[in-house]
């Protein structure tokens, strides 16, 4: 039997190859040529000289990054926020998806998800307005309340101590109900005899949820959590600079990468670093992704992106 080349497997499947065009040049536009800029981070860019004709600056950006003392902090911030975002993302929103598929009525299924998915279109400059008017040390709601029953008011926008559980707070809050809809959509799809065996048999709904609902979703959970790690050196900007803003009190444990590379294109016509820093950013995603998915196959082949 011969075998077709591409272009006769192309041209059989001509209908899909044309579905998926709109996509690929969107990816090919938007995310391969862009890496062209790249050179930036090893020239001394200059804009009336362009990119092609800026001197080369060798690493000199990347020592500036080490030697200005923020590599490591910045690196720190950005890791740990994520890793808190990971792990607590999707103990919330696993939890959110299965209340929800064991709550009786369909109407109040759809209602409480709704209710839960609505935080996610608020944008982060509407969020940084609700959380300024709960924690405010002035007119906040909390502090309003304290001093209501005579105690003395707490300024969390003034202690860098306890801010980091706000961001941790807020984020939960915003995005749990959007990540619970891909868990939820994978518990819908599990075939529910196997719930209704189980509870004929006498689990209860505990142990129905523990060893069918989330071994039935763990595929899914797996896959998810490479995907985030993949993301986990690049920080959420709208969050962070919305929020925290230019409060110096709060930048030593509220800044990150991406924060950085936005302050240091602001303040200074320093491209060439600010570049670095972005590149620096991807190769720890890269690395990342690469590790993640090297460990998960060697625990379970069948669960890896690549």
């Amino acid at each position: 039997m011969k075998h077709k080349t591409f272009l006769e497997k192309v041209w059989e499947n001509r209908i899909m190859v044309l579905m998926l065009l709109p996509a690929t040049v969107f990816t090919v536009l938007f995310s391969y040529v862009p890496m062209a800029g790249i050179i930036v981070a090893f020239k001394d860019y200059q804009n009336r000289l362009g990119i092609w004709g800026s001197p080369w600056a060798g690493l000199n950006n990347f020592k500036y990054l080490v030697v200005s003392d923020k590599l490591w902090s910045l690196t720190r911030n950005t890791m740990l926020y994520n890793l808190a975002f990971i792990v607590l993302g999707m103990v919330c929103e696993i939890g959110l998806a299965i209340i929800i598929s064991e709550l009786p009525l369909a109407r109040l299924k759809k209602t409480f998800q709704s209710f839960t998915f609505l935080p996610f279109f608020i944008s982060w400059v509407v969020a940084a307005s609700i959380v300024l008017n709960i924690f405010g040390y002035e007119n906040g709601v909390i502090n309003t309340m304290l001093t209501g029953i005579g105690s003395e008011r707490v300024n969390i926008y003034g202690d860098p101590a306890q801010f980091p559980f706000v961001l941790i707070l807020i984020r939960l809050w915003k995005n749990t109900g959007y990540g619970a809809i891909i868990y939820l959509a994978s518990i819908t799809g599990m075939d529910q005899q196997m719930l209704e065996a189980a509870e004929i048999d006498g689990a209860n709904i505990f142990q129905r949820i523990w060893h069918i609902t989330i071994a039935h979703i763990r595929p899914t959970m797996v896959i998810m959590l490479l995907l985030a790690i993949g993301q986990i050196f690049r920080g959420d900007f709208g969050m962070f600079y919305q929020i925290v803003g230019r409060s110096q009190l709060l930048i030593e444990v509220s800044d990150i990468i991406d924060t950085f590379v936005y302050r240091s294109l602001i303040n200074s016509p320093n491209t060439g670093m600010a570049a670095a820093a972005g590149l620096y950013q991807s190769v720890l995603c890269f690395i990342t992704i690469l590790i993640a998915n090297h460990v998960v196959k060697k625990i379970e082949p069948d669960y890896t992106l690549f």
